[in-house]
């Protein structure tokens, strides 16, 4: 079904006690600075599933959100100074895409308040793993730099195309991963948006 649309919503929340709302019209760096306003429209999905949830007397309502609702220039420096849940404000998103993110997590947060709709999330860091997109322009950087490699290897060319001074540096999550810290703060009471790529990894450290 069309998410965008308020009976589509109602349809698919009845009945239901838990809501996962992972649904965007998105794709990595190269799609969302192109498609500002589709990216935006995905505001709708949220306020209706939101809305849908409320009315259905939904248990526990889960929103996927992105690092993107972070300053650009906080993730430019090759040296990698970690991200904290805080520095999503002042606001200065990702246009576009960060923007709807930003605005959906406040308004699951006063739709927790306003209604008690108990909203839980997560800002994921460039999830991948199997049946992930791997070409036609919606492809995430894990995918997209091992399509371009198994590419240059088959036509002998050798050569890989990047964007920018290839000094970069990103935070990947495997899906495995994401699926289980999903679980793990829709089930808790942490009300507030919360980095699960740093969640995920002080997990690993920690044993």
């Amino acid at each position: 079904m069309n998410l965008q649309e308020k009976k589509a919503c109602e349809q698919a929340v009845a009945g239901a006690e838990i809501v996962y709302n992972l649904a965007a019209d998105m794709g990595g760096m190269g799609f969302i600075e192109n498609n500002k306003a589709l990216c935006m429209l995905s505001v709708l999905i949220n306020t209706h599933l939101l809305m849908a949830a409320k009315n259905a007397g939904v248990r526990r309502y889960f929103y996927a959100s992105s690092a993107c609702v972070y300053a650009a220039d906080k993730q430019t420096d090759p040296k990698v100074t970690a991200l904290k849940e805080a520095d999503a404000y002042p606001a200065q998103p990702e246009d576009g895409y960060g923007w709807e993110k930003l605005f959906s997590e406040r308004m699951c947060r006063h739709f927790r308040e306003d209604f008690g709709v108990q909203a839980r999330m997560a800002r994921y860091h460039n999830v991948y793993g199997p049946h992930g997109t791997y070409d036609g322009g919606r492809e995430k950087a894990p995918a997209a730099i091992c399509r371009k490699v198994i590419s240059a290897k088959l036509s002998g060319k050798h050569e890989i195309e990047i964007w920018g001074n290839g000094e970069q540096t990103r935070s990947f999550m495997y899906i495995d991963d994401c699926l289980k810290g999903t679980q793990a703060i829709l089930n808790s009471d942490i009300l507030e948006p919360i980095i699960w790529e740093q969640r995920a990894r002080l997990d690993q450290s920690t044993g």
